[in-house]
């Protein structure tokens, strides 16, 4: 009984929080935040992310600072999107290692567990909620223990799990972008960037 009341109470704090910001589902032929992706190829296999790109829009310093980090970010979600609306998305052909984790083919959530100076990275197995056009999908989506972005996450899926370094960087990225470097048949480095914070997160090919 006590569950069920958590559930309700989840999925009536997710509606209202959407509610306010109800543009996510009625944009036009250019969205708030554009889907867009970054991959690679290691070998004949690639690797791809695919996420919604948030814009500054002339806000300045987006992450916070102190007891207030990554707050605005999580607006009530217990973790990071690391992109906008629908879930971030990493696919990949071929076995990695992340963070001492072996992550299977397949396609996974990505999201990012926000500390000032020390993210965190996690593959998710969790079933999400795609596209959708209004906020009571969202809300059926995670009553049936589907995860949108940050809301409705659950640790039990978690694949993987790993260190971040982080930097804060001069001036500012004013859309959120992911980009692939120092990639070669043993690995790379997957790289996040938006205002002034850029994160890379190290994975090997899985032996």
């Amino acid at each position: 009984m006590q569950k069920n009341r958590r559930r309700r109470a989840l999925i009536l704090f997710v509606l209202l929080t959407l509610a306010a910001g109800s543009a996510v589902f009625a944009q036009g032929p250019n969205p708030a935040s554009p889907r867009t992706s970054a991959a690679t190829q290691i070998g004949d296999h690639w690797i791809r992310i695919d996420y919604s790109a948030p814009i500054l829009r002339n806000r300045q310093g987006i992450f916070g600072s102190g007891d207030a980090y990554g707050q605005k970010l999580l607006a009530g979600a217990p973790i990071w999107r690391a992109g906008a609306d629908s879930s971030t998305r990493i696919e990949t052909e071929v076995a990695l290692e992340i963070g001492g984790k072996v992550v299977p083919p397949g396609e996974y959530s990505f999201l990012i567990d926000l500390k000032e100076g020390a993210w965190t990275a996690v593959v998710s197995s969790q079933p999400y909620i795609g596209r959708v056009t209004s906020r009571e999908e969202v809300g059926q989506g995670i009553a049936e223990g589907k995860a949108w972005g940050g809301y409705g996450y659950k640790p039990e899926h978690d694949v993987a799990r790993a260190e971040m370094t982080v930097r804060t960087v001069d001036g500012s990225i004013d859309n959120l972008t992911y980009w692939f470097m120092n990639v070669s048949d043993q690995g790379g480095t997957l790289a996040i960037a938006w205002d002034n914070q850029e994160g890379f997160l190290s994975f090997k090919v899985a032996e």
